[in-house]
């Protein structure tokens, strides 16, 4: 899109106020992120906060002298253990696991800084958010919405547990999720992925975390898995297909993938949100930059297709639609919209920052800038914004040459789709 082509009203008043100093510039144009506060702030004072949060070691508990680590610990009656302790692995059985994806070296914490923001080390450039504690923070508060989303549940698919011996969590994040999940089955054992090392030192005895990178290469876990769960990889992702047929090709028969991801875009039902608001063009720039840097932003809609190329079957998909704001009139709908509402004030700078620095060569005044006018229709509860959830647990069905065959899901029998007779083919 040419930046001349439209002059928009969050534009206009942009270059109007430019005409004044750069203090009052600052004050009438950047906005903080709190979303309950008006008070404003120059852009460097934010990123030399940013900053001083970032590396005040004092805000670590482990570092502060102050505090006993006794009294940090989980509560004596639930063993958790060290993730670095040398005999986890192979106390968990993975000691043929290439050493590409488990060693930890000193390169995975040589972070790199950009705009005030940590980024990972680990296949550097790879990934455009950083893993900042900001950034923690943030995917901790997502994993609160999809509780709330999926009424507590931490997953979708029928899942039994006698016979659920490995579960692997691509893309971890702060390893909540796979926390919660191998503390709700502890004789599952949990593999969680990242590349980012930010998960939390003690952990439930039947989970590992490792640094990988999941388009890095071929997977080389020693033995399929039961169930795999993918979440909230949009943007990251530069090959759905391939990572998808390695989920395939990783999974036992009868297991289960589960893939659950915010459609990136807003959507309104009423036409609410105008085009030429700086949420849309928001949007507009990050599909851009996105693109150029090779990784769908906006994956979600193509969740349902994207399994069923890849020869899953038994294919579901759960979309449900969370505000983006406190709009709505239900109780609760407002409370989640409430989170979400915070949770994007804080999501729009680190899916943007990089993007925007890197590929479009926005200086960081113009990227908080547009940001600050973002937050402002964040804010404005007469744009009904909301964002699809989809939610799709999807089985593998073993392949076989005995047309005899049926496999039992969930009360359902289901034939593999490539062995039943022509003329019980259809669409699904």
């Amino acid at each position: 899109m040419d930046e001349n082509e439209h002059s928009s009203t969050w534009q206009t008043q942009a270059r109007n106020e430019a005409g004044a100093d750069d203090a009052q510039m600052a004050d009438t144009i950047v906005t903080t992120i709190d979303p309950q506060s008006q008070q404003q702030q120059n852009p460097t004072d934010i990123e030399q906060q940013q900053q001083q949060h970032e590396h005040d070691e004092s805000r670590s508990v482990a570092q502060d002298s102050s505090v006993d680590l006794a009294d940090t610990l989980p509560p004596s009656d639930y063993y958790y253990h060290r993730a670095d302790d040398d005999d986890a692995d192979s106390a968990l059985g993975d000691d043929d696991r290439a050493s590409s994806t488990r060693s930890l070296t000193e390169s995975v914490f040589n972070y790199e800084y950009e705009n005030g923001r940590r980024y990972h080390a680990f296949r550097a450039g790879a990934y455009p958010l950083p893993n900042d504690e900001l950034e923690q923070s943030r995917m901790d508060m997502q994993h609160h919405i999809y509780l709330l989303m999926l009424g507590g549940e931490l997953y979708r698919a029928p899942l039994d547990a006698a016979h659920l011996r490995r579960a692997l969590d691509v893309g971890c994040g702060t390893g909540l999720w796979a926390i919660d999940f191998a503390d709700m089955h502890p004789d599952t054992h949990v593999t969680a992925t990242d590349l980012s090392s930010i998960q939390p030192s003690w952990v439930p005895p039947n989970l590992h975390f490792e640094i990988d990178d999941a388009e890095g290469g071929d997977w080389m876990f020693s033995e399929p898995f039961d169930y795999i769960h993918i979440r909230s990889m949009a943007g990251s992702i530069g090959n759905w297909p391939q990572l998808l047929q390695r989920a395939y090709d990783n999974l036992e028969p009868g297991g289960w993938i589960e893939l659950a991801e915010f459609e990136t875009w807003a959507s309104t039902d009423d036409n609410s949100l105008p085009l030429d608001s700086a949420y849309h063009e928001y949007q507009v720039r990050l599909g851009e930059a996105a693109a150029v840097f090779g990784k769908e932003m906006n994956v979600a809609p193509q969740i349902r297709g994207l399994v069923c190329d890849a020869g899953f079957e038994n294919v579901k998909e759960d979309i449900w639609k969370c505000p983006l704001s406190p709009w709505p009139q239900d109780p609760r709908l407002k409370e989640l919209a409430t989170y979400m509402n915070l949770q994007m004030m804080e999501s729009i700078e680190p899916y943007s920052l990089a993007l925007f620095s890197r590929v479009l060569k926005w200086d960081n005044n113009r990227i908080q800038s547009l940001l600050a006018y973002v937050r402002q229709d964040l804010r404005n509860l007469n744009y009904h914004m909301y964002s699809k959830m989809c939610v799709s647990p999807t089985a593998f069905i073993q392949k076989s040459y005995d047309e005899s065959m049926l496999i039992l899901f969930a009360g359902t029998a289901y034939m593999p789709r490539n062995h039943m007779p022509p003329s019980e083919i259809g669409d699904k």
